[in-house]
């Protein structure tokens, strides 16, 4: 089932890009051989939690892919992985594959549904500890805030978030990030003409990391909004602004774990 979706709208992504190439899901699975030593999106896949709020780990695939990988190559010095045929050679990884480590930055969608095991927490820290970058994105309000951190905590347990200032480093590495815009989907915003999903519980966008025990930012998280939607959304006239961190943080390797989070009230 999922393959097949991934099939249907990689016609979409082909379309906007002007690109063929397979996006299905075994085609862009991870494997040992996958790594170059360029720059490769990395989807990150986890467990469904039936009892959470949201889409999948699935959502926006293969679009949002595809397209922070050439916006990545053009607008920076990144040396980007496409195959020979200029497509964007991004990959689903699993948290328990050894291939995760393969990855300086991975991007997880929807955490709301998001569900860790012993060995998926005890992985995901692993990974962070060692210089990993997450960046998570699209979940919206209280209840998918709350699913989040509870799972995350299982990763790291003394995590402190907190709210990302403007004098941040993180925030005027490669490009001020001076505001944080919230960025819906194009459906909801046809529909309703409001960026926020879930209505006065995610009236804005909050930028928001983790400190390890030094004060450093660890997992860092932006929340709450769609940064998918703005990655992709070109076709619909809409904008995304993520890019410079993304470059910054994935040369230094260093440990962070982002979330973008669809604004949750407070």
């Amino acid at each position: 089932m999922l393959a097949a979706l991934a099939l249907l709208v990689a016609t979409g992504a082909a379309a906007q890009f002007g690109r063929g190439g397979n996006s299905s899901i075994a085609a862009h699975t991870a494997r040992p051989d996958s790594f170059d030593g360029r720059f490769h999106y990395c989807r990150g896949v986890y467990r469904m939690n039936p009892g959470g709020d949201g889409g999948s780990w699935l959502t926006d695939y293969p679009l949002a892919d595809i397209d922070l990988s050439v916006r990545l190559a053009e607008l920076t010095k990144m040396r980007v992985g496409f195959d020979p045929g200029g497509n964007p050679q991004h990959l689903i990884v699993q948290l328990t594959g050894d291939e995760l480590f393969q990855c300086p930055f991975i991007m997880m969608q929807e955490v709301g549904r998001l569900l860790f095991n012993d060995e998926d927490a005890t992985r995901l820290r692993a990974y962070l500890l060692k210089g990993g970058f997450l960046w998570v994105d699209d979940f919206w309000g209280t209840p998918a805030w709350q699913q989040w951190s509870m799972q995350i905590h299982k990763a790291i347990p003394d995590a402190l978030i907190f709210d990302i200032p403007n004098n941040h480093p993180i925030r005027h590495m490669l490009f001020p990030i001076n505001e944080v815009e919230q960025v819906t989907n194009i459906n909801n915003w046809e529909r309703t003409h409001n960026t926020s999903e879930r209505g006065d519980d995610s009236p804005h966008a909050d930028f928001r990391g983790i400190a390890d025990e030094h004060g450093r930012l660890g997992p860092r998280r932006q929340l709450p909004r769609d940064v998918h939607a703005g990655t992709h959304a070109e076709v619909h006239e809409a904008g995304g602004g993520a890019l410079g961190e993304v470059a910054e943080l994935c040369k230094g390797r260093r440990p962070v774990s982002v979330v973008e989070h669809d604004p949750i009230g407070r």
